[in-house]
C-alpha cells in the first residue's frame, strides 16, 4: 500500500534522529536503514535527506564529521547531539499522543 507522503513530512526529522540515537551513520546508510526498517514504507531521496540534516544540524540536534570510511572514500557520518535526544523524546512523547488520538477516532482503541 502506497502511503500519502504528506504523512510522512512532519514526522521525517524524529525518524532520522532516532536512527542517529542508535548509532552514529553517513546519509545513505540511513536512507537503506530507515527503508529496510520500515519494509520499504519510507524511502527519502538524498534530495530530502540532506536539506533535512542540514536543517538539524543548524538547530544543534545532530553533528557532523568527515572520516575516511573503508573503500577510501571521505564520508560525512552525523551522531544526535545531547539537544537532539531531547527534542527526539519530546517528539516521540507528541507522536504517541497524535497517534492515539488517531487511533481513538478510527476507533481502533488506544489511549492518550
Amino acid at each position: 500500500m502506497k502511503i500519502d507522503k504528506s504523512l510522512l513530512t512532519g514526522s521525517t526529522g524524529m525518524l532520522i534522529l532516532q536512527l542517529l540515537d542508535e548509532k552514529e551513520m553517513y546519509g545513505y546508510e540511513m536512507i537503506d536503514t530507515l527503508e529496510k526498517r520500515s519494509d520499504n514504507t519510507f524511502t527519502l531521496k538524498a534530495g530530502t535527506l540532506y536539506p533535512l540534516l542540514h536543517s538539524l544540524e543548524r538547530s544543534g540536534y545532530v553533528s557532523s564529521r568527515e572520516a575516511e570510511a573503508e573503500n577510501g572514500r571521505i564520508r560525512k557520518y552525523y551522531a544526535i547531539t545531547e539537544s537532539g535526544r531531547k527534542i527526539l523524546s519530546e517528539k516521540r512523547t507528541e507522536w504517541e499522543v497524535f497517534s492515539g488520538a488517531v487511533n481513538m477516532v478510527l476507533g481502533r482503541g488506544g489511549a492518550v
